[in-house]
C-alpha cells in the first residue's frame, strides 16, 4: 500500500506540473480527484488494510492528499497569473449588461392597481373566452346592438367544444372586461369594490388609435346609498394620482346599455391664460342600470352602484405623449427602452 501511495503521488504531481492551461488542469483534477478518479479508488482500499497498519497508512494518505491539494492550488494560481500577465487589458471599459423592464402599458396597469388598492378595491379577473350572456345579455345589451355583429366581435366555432348551458348563447372573445363585473356580482355579496384589468378583443381596423387586441381596466362599486358623487370623486382622485394633480375634468352625458345615467369623462392639462383647453376623452362611466342588478339577482331598491372603464394604452399615450398606438406592439427595443425604469 505504501508503494502504491508513493507511485500515485509522483504520478499526480507530475500531471499537475505538466498542465499547460486551466482546461488541462481541470482534466487532471477530474482524472485524479473526481468521484471516479484514481485517488478515491485508492482510498477505498483502506478497508482491506489490517487494523494495526491503518494508523500508519492513514497518516501517509493524509500527507499525500495535502501535497496534491497544495500542488493543485499552486498550479492553478500560477496559470491564472500567467493568463493575466499582459493578456488582459484591465484598462478596457467593462461590458454592459442589458436588463429587462416593464412594458409602458403594464406600468400603467400596475400603477392603477396600486392606487385602487389604497382605496380599498380588490382585484378580480375572468376568462378571455366568454359567453354572450356574460358579455352582452347580462349587461343589458340588446340583440340588435352593432357590437354583437360578427363584423365587430370574434365568435368561436362550437363544433369541437362542449355546448354551453341553455341561455348562455355562443362563445366569443370578450370585447370588454365588463363580464368580470357580472361574475363578481353573481358570486359576491355587497358591498363590492373591485377593479378588473385584462385583455379584450374587437374586430377593429388597426390604426394609430385602434388595435384588435388591447387592455382594459374596469371598476365596480356596489352597495347601499352609492351616488354619482362617489363616482365623480373616485375617478378624479384616481386620474390625478395617475397622471398629475394639475388635471382638469369634465363629465359629459352619454349612453351605455349597462349604466344609467352614463358619462364620458374628458381630461385636460392646466393651460396658461389665454390658451385654449385641449380636452381628451379618457374614460366611460355611469351608475349601474337597475336592470343589470336584476340580471344578477340584486335588489335595485336596496343596492346601487357605479362602474367605469378605460384603456391603459390610451393613458400610456397621454402619459408619454405617444402619437401612435401601434408602437406598443411592434417590439422595437429602441422605442421601449425610453420608458425603462432601470437606470
Amino acid at each position: 500500500m505504501k508503494d502504491q501511495i508513493a507511485s500515485l503521488q509522483a504520478e499526480v504531481l507530475a500531471a499537475i506540473d505538466g498542465a499547460a492551461d486551466a482546461a488541462a488542469l481541470e482534466n487532471v483534477r477530474i482524472a485524479y480527484l473526481g468521484r471516479n478518479g484514481k485517488i478515491p479508488a485508492l482510498l477505498e482500499k483502506m478497508r482491506d488494510i489490517p487494523k494495526e497498519d491503518r494508523p500508519v497508512i492513514g497518516k501517509l494518505i493524509n500527507e499525500f492528499k495535502t501535497k496534491v491539494n497544495d500542488a493543485f492550488e499552486g498550479r492553478k494560481n500560477a496559470l491564472q497569473d500567467k493568463a493575466d500577465d499582459g493578456s488582459v487589458d484591465t484598462s478596457l471599459p467593462g461590458r454592459t449588461t442589458n436588463f429587462g423592464s416593464i412594458h409602458p402599458v403594464q406600468q400603467v396597469i400596475e400603477h392603477s392597481i396600486e392606487i385602487f388598492r389604497r382605496l380599498g378595491f380588490a382585484i378580480n379577473e375572468g376568462p378571455e373566452i366568454e359567453s354572450e350572456f356574460y358579455n352582452f345579455d347580462a349587461l343589458n345589451t340588446p340583440k340588435d346592438h352593432p357590437a354583437r355583429a360578427e363584423q365587430d366581435t370574434f365568435y368561436i366555432l362550437e363544433s369541437a367544444l362542449q355546448p354551453l348551458a341553455e341561455g348562455q348563447g355562443r362563445r366569443l372573445l370578450r370585447t370588454q372586461t365588463s363580464p368580470v363585473q357580472i361574475r363578481t356580482m353573481k358570486e359576491w355579496k355587497p358591498p363590492i369594490r373591485i377593479i378588473a384589468p385584462g385583455r379584450c378583443y374587437r374586430r377593429d381596423e388597426i390604426d394609430a388609435t385602434h388595435l384588435m387586441s388591447f387592455f382594459q381596466i374596469e371598476g365596480l362599486a356596489i352597495g347601499e346609498n352609492i351616488t354619482v358623487a362617489d363616482l365623480k370623486g373616485t375617478l378624479e382622485y384616481f386620474f390625478r394620482e395617475l397622471l398629475g394633480r394639475d388635471l382638469q375634468f369634465r363629465f359629459r352625458p352619454h349612453f351605455f346599455p349597462f349604466t344609467e345615467p352614463s358619462f364620458e369623462v374628458d381630461c385636460a392639462r392646466a393651460t396658461k391664460p389665454g390658451q385654449p383647453v385641449k380636452w381628451l376623452e379618457i374614460c366611460g362611466c355611469g351608475m349601474v342600470d337597475p336592470q343589470v342588478l336584476i340580471n344578477v339577482d340584486l335588489d335595485p331598491e336596496k343596492y346601487s352602484g357605479w362602474a367605469f372603464g378605460f384603456g391603459p394604452e390610451r393613458v400610456a399615450m397621454l402619459r408619454h405623449n405617444i402619437p401612435d398606438l401601434r408602437l406598443f406592439i411592434e417590439n422595437d427595443v429602441r422605442f421601449l427602452k425610453q420608458f425603462s425604469k432601470v437606470a
